[in-house]
This record gives structure tokens, C-alpha cells and sequence, in this order.
């Protein structure tokens, strides 16, 4: 017999920062079991005061590494963090392939740590589709800061900046053309550029390169106020994370100052009610599919008696007399 879930116990375990129920919560979101709904009622009075980072860029140039050395910057500030490390999808469970939680042990016993590795299943864009219920976990929880890392997927990693406060976009020299094959996409969305590796040769000309394409994009959806700033790192060795610490307070500030940060908010919470939405209709859509409708349907525009977009049109009727 199922064990019967307690919600309101397990978003209270959660609140008092409990790993255990945190965990759970989480994977309720990732198995969209069907009493997510009312976790995400119960949750929401909680929600709104965590600050949500991005961190994104093309394979290669150290963002787990980033991240942890980000993660300790923050803690010596005595600040709460949450990281959702979204990874590649294992082809036979499911899973997350990678395991980033592999990459920051150092941070593993820390109570003030919570790390949880996510697979895309699937999902384009370089997220979860369960990332922005994973966001509000982390937020009701209590942590001050959540970083989402992303899988590494070059340009198509856009939808980051549909879910953070703040973006970051981490490029490294002697990586080609990286720039280049990011420009069309990643390079836009950044509110900090991270030069990681910066003690290779290239840095300088990395550098120089960002500073071009800043002077050359223009960026209107974020405002003309901020000029992305560009922050050499040497992850690896803890080196300039101060600075990018420094500009992502710097960009905070500016988010508030200029009421940037509710609009974004609200963009986002947007995005999200629309995805629920879409993704209901297309189980509602499977459904008719399972039936006979769909083919009589499609078997009426083979035999020319019907046009598609006629057929559409009858089975969105249907569904809406559902």
C-alpha cells in the first residue's frame, strides 16, 4: 500500500531546512507526481525572496568548477545556497548523467549547502522542465541565493535567462571560435561575462572580443543603463570570484533601482503559467489520440474531404467541450 503523503508536514520539514524533505519535495517535482499541484499551492506563500543566478556557456569552459568556487564566495558571507546542476539525461533511466554534486564534495557536509543534480529528459534549451518548480522548492526553503547551471549546450541555453534574477555567461580563451557560435544567442542574454582560464594564453583577446560584441548588441530588453561587465576568473584557483561576486550585487541593485526585477519576475511567472497550460492541452490532446477521433480525423484529410487546418479546428472544439 502507498505511503500517504503528508504535505503540509514535508513543506514544514522543508522550511526548517531539513535536506531530507527538500529532497523529496524535489523529486515530486521531477516525477510531476499528481499532488504537485498542491506542494506548489502551499509552497508559494513562501516564495520571492531568493535571488536566482544563471550560469551558462558552452561546453568546456568550467562552469561546475564556477560554481563551486561561487558557492564558497557566498558562504563566507554567510549566505544560504541552493544549485540545481541540470544534466545531460541518461538515454536508459532518465537520470542525471553527469552528476555535478561528483564535482563540488567540498561542499557536501555543509548545512547551508544544498545541491541537486537534474536531468533534461529530453528537454531543449539547456533546462529541465522541472527547473522552475525546483526554483520555488529551493525558495520556500529558505536559501538566500539559488545558481542554476546549465547542461552546456552552446546557444540553444537561452532559456536560462527566462528563470534567472541574473545571468551569467562563462566563456574561456583558445576555445576557436566559442564566441562566435555563441553570439547568436547565448552572448545576448548576459548580464555578467565571466572570462574563466583567464591565466591561458587568449585571455586578452577573449576580452577584447566581448568588449566588441558589447558595443555592437544592442540591448534593449535589458535596458540601456547596464553595460554588462566583463570579470577574469581563474576558477580552478578561487581567483577573481570576489569580482564576480561584486558584479552580480552590482546588477541586483540596478535590477531594483530601475524596478527591472519585478517586471522580470512576472515574465517569468508568465512563462510558467503558459508551460502548464500547454503542457495539460497535450495530455488532453494524448488522450483524444488514445481514441478513435484523431483517426477519423486524419482518415477524412487523407481522403480530401477535410483540410487539416478544418480538422484542427474540430479538434480544438472538442476539447474545449471537454
Amino acid at each position: 500500500m502507498p505511503v500517504q503523503l503528508d504535505i503540509d508536514e514535508l513543506v514544514g520539514r522543508a522550511r526548517d531546512g531539513v535536506p531530507r524533505a527538500i529532497a523529496r519535495l524535489l523529486s515530486l517535482v521531477e516525477d510531476a507526481h499528481p499532488r504537485l499541484p498542491e506542494v506548489a499551492a502551499k509552497l508559494t506563500p513562501y516564495t520571492g525572496n531568493a535571488r536566482v543566478v544563471g550560469l551558462t556557456g558552452p561546453p568546456g569552459v568550467g562552469k561546475s568548477t564556477s560554481t563551486s568556487a561561487l558557492l564558497t564566495a557566498l558562504r563566507a558571507r554567510s549566505l544560504r545556497v541552493g544549485v540545481l546542476a541540470i544534466d545531460p539525461s541518461s538515454p536508459f533511466s532518465g537520470g542525471a548523467l553527469l552528476g555535478d554534486r561528483i564535482r563540488m564534495t567540498e561542499h557536501a557536509t555543509d548545512p547551508g549547502v544544498f545541491i541537486r543534480s537534474m536531468a533534461t529528459r529530453g528537454h531543449l534549451g539547456g533546462l529541465s522542465w522541472a527547473t522552475p518548480q525546483a526554483v520555488r522548492v529551493l525558495d520556500a526553503a529558505g536559501f538566500d541565493v539559488v545558481l542554476i547551471e546549465t547542461v552546456g549546450v552552446g546557444q540553444s541555453e537561452v532559456d536560462v535567462v527566462k528563470l534567472a534574477d541574473t545571468t551569467v555567461v562563462l566563456l574561456a580563451p583558445g576555445m576557436g571560435d566559442g564566441i562566435q557560435a555563441a553570439k547568436a544567442g547565448v552572448l545576448e542574454i548576459a548580464d555578467v561575462f565571466v572570462v574563466n582560464k583567464a591565466d591561458r594564453e587568449g585571455a586578452d583577446a577573449t576580452v577584447h572580443d566581448l568588449k566588441q560584441m558589447i558595443s555592437l548588441v544592442r540591448r534593449e530588453i535589458r535596458g540601456p543603463s547596464w553595460r554588462q561587465p566583463i570579470v577574469r576568473t581563474v576558477a580552478s584557483r578561487g581567483e577573481g570570484v570576489e569580482d564576480v561576486v561584486r558584479a552580480l550585487d552590482e546588477h541586483h541593485d540596478w535590477l531594483v533601482r530601475r524596478d527591472e526585477l519585478p517586471r522580470r519576475r512576472a515574465a517569468r511567472a508568465r512563462d510558467e503559467v503558459e508551460a502548464i497550460a500547454v503542457q495539460r492541452l497535450r495530455a488532453e490532446l494524448v488522450d483524444l489520440r488514445s481514441g478513435d477521433r484523431l483517426t477519423e480525423l486524419a482518415e477524412r484529410v487523407v481522403a480530401r474531404k477535410l483540410d487539416p487546418f478544418a480538422a484542427a479546428e474540430e479538434l480544438i472544439g472538442d476539447l474545449r467541450g471537454s
